[in-house]
């Protein structure tokens, strides 16, 4: 008999996991409260632009989140560098730097370029050095480095402030959403392990071409329709309920039997959701994972003021700066968008008074924008946009399994080492899904 499995959230983690056992088989349901699929990676019209919610790249090395593209028959809309190549501008001065890789081997292969690199001072460059290599021996398996900080062990291992906010942070917050002073060792050691220096292509940028809801949620819904997956968008799961044969799920409106169970929805929801006992964690979980902000500006230009896809900022708040024009559809003019990570100082602050700020420093870092006329300025804010990767955190995240058959659990914010990234949530997904085939019998005929 075809087992039947709902998934209970639309974001990447849900997708994946749907997407995974339709393949394999399963009839499944897929419930998402949202009128749209795609979760925390969707877009939306603003005027006649398509504005995506968040800024959101991808790197060689996610090589579950680039599967999941191949499935979804997108990734040819989108690009990755063939060698990593991250222009940088000092806004004080305006000077202009790269971090790029060549083609040795891993650490060797950022040599060249920390040894160039005009952010830093020559000293800084070769603590910078330093610092890496002793990265790559950081246990980040070992919950005594999660329970550390990364800003702390920066600062053991003899780099400043300068190394923190032109290199380390430069990535980390972008990465983890937090500074280094509040994220763990962990989580950051996995970052930079495994997205610089390990591999010497791992860490070459990849983005989209096209709107992040044509990249997921839109391609996922073709995908599972094809499959025969019931897509059941606007519904709200407010209980699971096991049974002797499988679990009962109830909406506002019914309540429907399954083998199996996948909840893919954020940590609070998740909590609430879970029966007691599923998970051997704390009551109240889901609240102490924490909950960490990205704030995004818009900025319409009525010419071409950038001719790099994306320019990173140093000694100045503007961390990051994307060329969004193509992916908008605009035609005339030049769209871009700044991202702030770790923004819990800049979430509540005012369109006019985060406008007011932050076009002198976009024109500190992009001289063009000088002279050009802004159009339009609006402002994208994701108050829980990701946990907070503080000190402690991994030992918070849910497992993949339950203590109860036929339950099981994906996420972004789930086991798996990884930062709340794209790449985490769909490794969630990928083990969920192998989780859920795995716990079913075996068909008849068939040894197990």
């Amino acid at each position: 008999m075809t087992a039947r499995v709902a998934v209970v959230g639309g974001g990447l983690a849900g997708i994946t996991a749907a997407v995974r056992l339709a393949d394999a088989g399963c009839a499944v349901t897929l419930f998402e409260a949202k009128p749209r699929l795609g979760g925390l990676t969707h877009s939306f019209r603003h005027g006649d632009l398509d504005v995506d919610n968040g800024q959101h790249v991808f790197m060689r090395c996610c090589t579950s989140y680039r599967s999941l593209l191949d499935r979804l028959g997108t990734s040819a809309l989108t690009t990755l560098q063939p060698r990593l190549d991250v222009p940088v501008v000092r806004a004080t001065d305006g000077r202009r730097g790269r971090l790029r890789r060549d083609s040795l081997p891993a650490p060797l292969h950022l040599a060249r370029s920390l040894a160039r690199y005009s952010m830093l001072s020559p000293r800084d460059r070769f603590r910078a050095v330093g610092g890496a290599l002793a990265m790559r021996g950081v246990d980040r398996h070992d919950l005594r480095t999660d329970d550390r900080s990364f800003g702390d062990w920066l600062r053991a291992h003899g780099q400043t402030p300068a190394t923190l906010g032109a290199l380390w942070d430069l990535v980390g917050v972008a990465t983890m959403n937090s500074f280094a002073s509040d994220a763990s060792l962990a989580i950051a050691a996995t970052v930079f392990q495994v997205g610089l220096l390990t591999d010497g292509d791992a860490a070459d940028i990849g983005y989209p071409l096209v709107p992040l809801q044509q990249l997921h949620g839109d391609a996922a819904q073709r995908i599972l329709s094809t499959a025969d997956a019931d897509v059941r968008l606007r519904t709200r799961v407010t209980g699971l309920e096991p049974g002797t044969d499988g679990w009962t799920v109830r909406t506002d409106d019914e309540h429907i039997n399954f083998d199996a169970v996948v909840v893919a929805t954020e940590p609070m929801g998740m909590e609430k959701l879970l029966p007691a006992g599923a998970i051997a964690l704390p009551d109240g979980w889901g609240d102490a994972l924490g909950a960490a902000p990205i704030v995004n500006l818009h900025l319409v230009y009525d010419r071409p003021v950038m001719d790099e896809p994306f320019v990173a900022g140093v000694a100045t708040a503007v961390q990051w700066v994307f060329d969004r024009t193509r992916q908008s559809g605009l035609t005339t003019g030049q769209y871009l968008a700044v991202s702030l990570s770790a923004a819990d100082s800049h979430i509540d602050v005012p369109v006019a008074q985060l406008q007011e700020a932050f076009v002198p420093e976009v024109q500190r870092l992009l001289p063009a924008t000088r002279t050009a006329q802004l159009l339009d300025f609006f402002v994208t804010r994701e108050r829980r946009a990701t946990f907070r990767p503080s000190p402690g955190v991994n030992r918070l995240r849910p497992p993949t399994s339950t203590s109860y058959d036929g339950l099981f659990l994906a996420g972004a914010h789930c086991a798996t080492g990884w930062p709340a990234t794209m790449e985490s949530a769909v490794r969630s997904g990928d083990a969920a899904a192998a989780a859920v085939l795995d716990s079913l019998p075996a068909p008849a005929g068939v040894a197990a």
